[in-house]
């Protein structure tokens, strides 16, 4: 059985409304012809706004929206709502709180069950590094620094790579520090695909946006860029 999950750096319908190129290949990574999707809207508070611009763009796509927010939980069991769907779309937002939340709500423990399962799990931002073992973040004291994540996927992850001017130097700063392990970096609209743990893919939903790869060799980190599929057909 082949675990997805569709880190993105920025993009999708959060950021680009007009330009579902990112969340239509989401989709397409379901066999089924309407598959289930739901919006976790926990960084964000669950801003009714966030999760109203997630209906407004999912309810045009061949899908059945639907979405988890704490603040207002489902009624009758967390775990059959979770493992009822076929996609997992994360929000961004402030990372810390999210992962403070579900591991409170035991929603990171159900999201492994169902991903196990072979239930697809994507996100943007704080919904992308969530899944790393760490993350660079500014959820934390509102400066860019490492935070450790779930574990589901091996390294570090930063998102926003190109949106934000501080983030290049911070994470080459913290890998050359020891600070945060090897890892990827993507520019907003640039997604990294991993099947069974490990990179299958870099898509993006933008022509010029890049990937990188950032590795610590003989104490300087090298920083390897790689050109993404650009989604024209999505």
């Amino acid at each position: 059985m082949e675990k997805h999950i569709l880190a993105m750096g920025g993009g999708g319908f959060a950021m680009e409304p007009d330009n579902l190129k990112l969340d239509r290949y989401l989709l397409s990574l379901s066999k089924k012809e309407k598959p289930k999707v739901c919006f976790i809207s926990t960084a964000c508070g669950d801003a009714k706004e966030y999760i109203q611009r997630f209906y407004d763009s999912f309810s045009t796509l061949s899908c059945e929206p639907s979405h988890l927010a704490l603040y207002r939980p489902p009624k009758g069991s967390l775990r059959d709502f979770v493992l009822d769907k076929d996609i997992f779309y994360v929000g961004g937002g402030n990372t810390r709180n999210l992962l403070v939340l579900w591991k409170e709500w035991g929603v990171d423990l159900l999201l492994k069950e169902a991903w196990d399962n072979g239930v697809i799990l994507a996100g943007i931002s704080a919904g992308s590094i969530c899944w790393f073992e760490q993350g660079l973040t500014d959820s934390v004291t509102g400066k860019l620094l490492p935070l450790e994540c779930l574990g589901f996927l091996k390294n570090s992850n930063c998102p926003h790579f190109d949106g934000d001017k501080e983030r290049r130097p911070a994470y080459h700063r913290l890998i050359a520090q020891g600070l945060m392990k090897n890892g990827i970096a993507c520019d907003d609209g640039v997604a990294a695909h991993f099947i069974n743990g490990y990179v299958n893919k870099f898509v993006s939903s933008r022509k010029y946006a890049k990937a990188y790869q950032l590795e610590l060799i003989d104490n300087n980190v090298i920083e390897t860029k790689i050109e993404p599929i650009y989604l024209e057909d999505y």
